[in-house]
């Protein structure tokens, strides 16, 4: 059954950020125009209000095709006893946003998220004389150069954070490279029954023996286990020990991944199974299977 469907009452899911965020976009395209969207102000946020139970779904950004991991979100799925129930892939393309009326060689200063700044190096070189100021949130950016009325700042955001904000598009497709995609996760207290077409998500640390990785990625190897993303954090009072989280295709259910959790479980100083949850399919796509 399709997470979309356990209720007809609206959905509401947290995300980190203002109204216009690229997390409130993903929200909507992962659950539809019918969904409430609640803005937080922290990722810690977005894990306290679900785990309270004031949402029903948080959605997190987990890696940027261009930028990488977002760690703080690694370290909060391990902190939380909250299940990764599904995810969600989002085109990010970044605009230069100012005041209605002003022009780009009139911008004496850009603000935005540090990753959307470092998104966009290559145009933000470009602009000579323009100072660079990392704030808590793209579309929160948009809000405060509203708020302060100020023709010389700007913005990076999104197309949609303008029309929200009734603000000025300078320059579109700013991002350094076209191929800028966000992974989000959504996170939620129960977990899910994630059908055939799955991804699972684990956390496991190990002894500080030589071998020892190699012997936990055999276990995925030697049963022909796709995985498809490997990042380690450090493990807080053990100094160059590590939690290694990895995300692979396939489903708890399925007995091949059984024995293979199962084989590292007997060498693994510590294993969580963070969710088994449907793969990334366009809402579209989602439509039809329901």
């Amino acid at each position: 059954m399709s997470i979309l469907n356990s209720s007809n009452r609206a959905k509401r899911v947290a995300f980190q950020g203002e109204h216009g965020a690229y997390s409130e976009e993903a929200v909507i395209e992962h659950f539809g125009e019918t969904v409430e969207p609640v803005p937080c102000e922290s990722f810690d946020n977005v894990f306290e209000k679900v785990q309270e139970g004031n949402c029903d779904y948080g959605m997190i950004p987990i890696e940027n095709s261009l930028a990488g991991s977002i760690h703080r979100n690694y370290d909060l799925l391990l902190q939380f006893p909250l299940s990764v129930v599904g995810e969600q892939y989002l085109r990010i393309s970044h605009c230069l946003i100012g005041m209605p009326g002003t022009s780009l060689e009139r911008i004496k200063k850009v603000i935005s998220h540090p990753q959307a700044l470092a998104q966009c190096e290559r145009f933000l070189a470009s602009l000579k004389g323009v100072d660079i100021e990392p704030v808590y949130d793209t579309a929160g950016g948009v809000k405060m150069v509203k708020n302060m009325g100020n023709e010389a700042i700007a913005a990076i955001a999104s197309h949609r954070a303008a029309q929200i904000y009734e603000m000025a598009i300078l320059a579109k497709e700013i991002e350094d490279n076209p191929a800028n995609f966000t992974r989000f996760q959504v996170i939620a207290r129960e977990s899910v029954s994630p059908g055939n077409d799955a991804k699972t998500s684990i956390v496991f640390s190990l002894n500080n023996r030589p071998g020892e990785l190699y012997r936990a990625m055999s276990v995925f190897a030697l049963r022909n286990i796709d995985l498809t993303k490997i990042e380690s954090r450090p493990l807080i009072g053990k100094p160059w020990e590590y939690f290694f989280y990895i995300d692979f295709v396939g489903s708890i259910e399925d007995p091949i991944t059984q024995r293979a959790l199962s084989n590292l479980q007997e060498f693994s100083t510590f294993m969580r199974i963070l969710g088994s949850y449907p793969r990334h399919q366009p809402r579209v796509q989602r439509k039809e299977a329901e």
